[in-house]
């Protein structure tokens, strides 16, 4: 006997073509444009799984999720949403949906995620969720494929204390993923503790993690509590977790294995309830073959990776940051500015080293130092500091590397005005250099490392260490004279 499929959406031509995509599939479809005729078939017990739109002409499906989830708590329920931002995926969460699709959609993941929901609903259910009402806030913005899926991944994670691994460059918004984590988990009552490895100093991360008794060291006057103690029933989030010390990485993973943890010079045993979520702009497993993070903390931490896409591979969601920015600046007081559209697509061109919070800091500065009501592609290209490129068909001169270096620092020294850069610039843009370098120069000598090592002027030994440093492919090949 096949699955009945109910299928709610307004639109004729989705209806029509998920009609026959699931009929062929095997299913019987039972389609309607409105939640009436849906909550009927329902209430009466009628079909085996729900797909459904949001919005439709008598109502919001969200509205009524909650009452068939109590009425059937068994019915599998998949949303569907051309609304595709953040809220809608955490909504669609806490109603109790199976699954988010966002619109667009792919007819063959509509099919995996049908298959998958009837097989889920025969196994035991876990307890009901609490559904409660979001904020009106959105955290993260941006409707591009890339963030869809960040979406769906996190409307999994908030029920659960699962340890997230967040990685991405720089001004991605690493600590706005951790701080929606938190505050639509279930701990959002808890507190929030943030801790950057990278602006401590290394001596006195253990002390800022744990906490130390009074005369500890030099200095210690009082009992001070840590960040661990800070975020008790919370959530810590443990920012630039490649800068942590090896002699803290260990302390860390004792914690993460036992539950509890010391004082810096105390001697009891303090038991922790906290949610972990990390964060890092480094290459981990990188740093593990150098013998600079531990490979078992690693995997501790990298139980959920969630990786931030730089800006560059969304520059679909460019639009909707800017407005988001130029929104936010208003709230503060700012004139009510826009950025013409043809300023828009010289900001999609542009290569965006900071990320979003480069973005954010460009859209600031356009709204307070521009009487402008409308932001011109000139202004922004001035701002930018996007030189014409005119176009040489490949017979361009050499690149000019120490002007390349200059533009790459200038605009990294901008992204983080006021302050400065985390430590360790010097290293960040020799690596830079170097990996281009060496893996071309392979090439050249045709994955030769001998002769590569010549070319370069670097020992041999020297080279390998290199190579295995950055994790440079070697393609052995002839050369073609």
């Amino acid at each position: 006997m096949s699955h009945v499929v109910l299928l709610a959406d307004d639109d004729a031509a989705i209806r029509m073509v998920l009609n026959q995509a699931l009929t062929r599939a095997g299913y019987e479809v039972r389609p309607t444009g409105n939640i009436s005729t849906m909550w009927n078939w329902v209430s009466r017990g009628e079909g085996d799984i729900l797909i459904t739109d949001v919005a439709m002409p008598d109502g919001n499906a969200f509205e009524v999720m909650p009452k068939i989830k109590k009425l059937r708590p068994d019915l599998p329920m998949i949303v569907m949403s051309a609304q595709n931002t953040f809220m809608t995926a955490i909504r669609a969460s806490e109603v109790g949906a199976y699954e988010y699709l966002p619109k667009p959609f792919d007819i063959t993941e509509v099919l995996s995620v049908v298959a998958r929901a009837l097989a889920d609903a025969k196994k035991p259910t876990t307890a009901e969720r609490k559904a409660e009402e979001p904020g009106e806030t959105m955290p993260l913005v941006g409707r591009s494929t890339a963030m869809q899926d960040i979406y769906r991944a996190l409307a999994r994670l908030m029920q659960t204390d699962l340890t997230v691994m967040i990685t991405g460059e720089s001004g991605t918004g690493k600590e706005l993923v951790a701080r929606a984590l938190h505050d639509f988990g279930k701990r959002r009552n808890g507190p929030f503790v943030a801790i950057n490895m990278a602006a401590i100093p290394r001596d006195l991360i253990e002390a800022e993690l744990f906490g130390h008794e009074k005369g500890a060291f030099t200095g210690a006057n009082t009992r001070s509590s840590g960040r661990f103690e800070q975020a008790e029933g919370g959530t810590l989030f443990l920012d630039e977790i490649g800068d942590m010390p090896m002699d803290a990485q260990t302390r860390l993973l004792r914690v993460l294995q036992e539950g509890e943890y010391t004082m810096v010079g105390g001697r009891s045993s303090i038991k922790t309830n906290v949610r972990i979520v990390a964060a890092t702009h480094r290459d981990l497993s990188q740093m593990i073959r150098q013998g600079l993070f531990r490979e078992d903390l690693y995997y501790r931490l990298n139980v959920v990776p969630i990786r931030l896409p730089p800006l560059r591979e969304r520059i679909d969601d460019i639009g909707d940051l800017t407005t988001h920015f130029l929104n936010a600046a208003q709230r503060e007081g700012e004139a009510v500015k826009s950025i013409a559209p043809e300023a828009i697509r010289l900001m999609q061109n542009y290569s965006w080293p900071g990320n979003v919070r480069e973005l954010e800091n460009l859209v600031r500065r356009l709204s307070a130092l521009y009487a402008d009501e409308s932001i011109s592609a000139e202004i922004v290209q001035n701002e930018l500091n996007i030189a014409e490129r005119p176009q040489t068909n490949g017979m361009a001169g050499p690149v000019d590397v120490s002007m390349a270096v200059e533009t790459h620092v200038g605009q990294l020294l901008r992204e983080y005005e006021p302050n400065l850069p985390p430590a360790g610039l010097y290293q960040r843009v020799i690596d830079r250099v170097e990996a281009p370098l060496i893996a071309m120069a392979l090439n050249a000598c045709g994955g030769n490392q001998i002769k590569a090592a010549d070319l370069l002027g670097l020992n041999r030994n020297t080279l390998r260490k290199k190579i295995r440093t950055h994790s440079i492919e070697i393609v052995k090949h002839s050369r073609r004279n």
